[in-house]
């Protein structure tokens, strides 16, 4: 448990810095996008008052949407609680957390969700923006869905 809590800790930390530093230190806003490396990477300020992609964005209440997040981070540690997983579980459940609480400290702060980063490709301009927390829970989820059974494995061989 204590990977989970340093690895969701690190998240958390990283998440917020980041914001901090693309919003209030290089000052990015809605009038003044940045091209770090363009096309790849872009700096666009973004306001996600709903899940992934802003969707349900319109009519959900904000205070749902930090419950639904809450109820996920609770579920996950009573999982890795009662089902002790390997390093890289409890590392990817933590990373899941930490971006989740990440994204909870935003909309308790601002309302929303706060996103800078955009990446397009190959001729296709991605219209959306995301975060450091969100690259956190995407990994974190993946993380789980790969190495979420480590712990139950190695005992069942032992």
């Amino acid at each position: 448990m204590k990977l989970l809590w340093i690895s969701a800790a690190i998240a958390f930390v990283l998440d917020q810095a980041s914001k901090y530093w693309v919003i209030h230190v290089l000052g990015v806003s809605q009038f003044n996008p940045i091209d770090v490396f363009p096309p790849l990477l872009n700096f666009r300020y973004g306001e996600n008052r709903g899940i992934n992609f802003g969707l349900f964005g319109d009519g959900t209440s904000v205070w749902a949407l930090i419950a639904v997040a809450l109820v996920i981070c609770i579920g996950v540690l009573w999982w890795v609680w009662k089902h002790p997983q390997g390093r890289l579980a409890s590392a990817s459940a933590g990373l899941l957390i930490g971006g989740a609480l990440a994204n909870v400290f935003d909309r308790l702060l601002y309302g929303f969700v706060l996103d800078f980063l955009n990446m397009s490709c190959c001729g296709i301009n991605n219209p959306f923006v995301f975060n450091v927390a969100d690259i956190f829970i995407f990994a974190g989820a993946i993380g789980l869905v790969f190495f979420g059974q480590e712990g139950s494995t190695q005992k069942k061989g032992a």
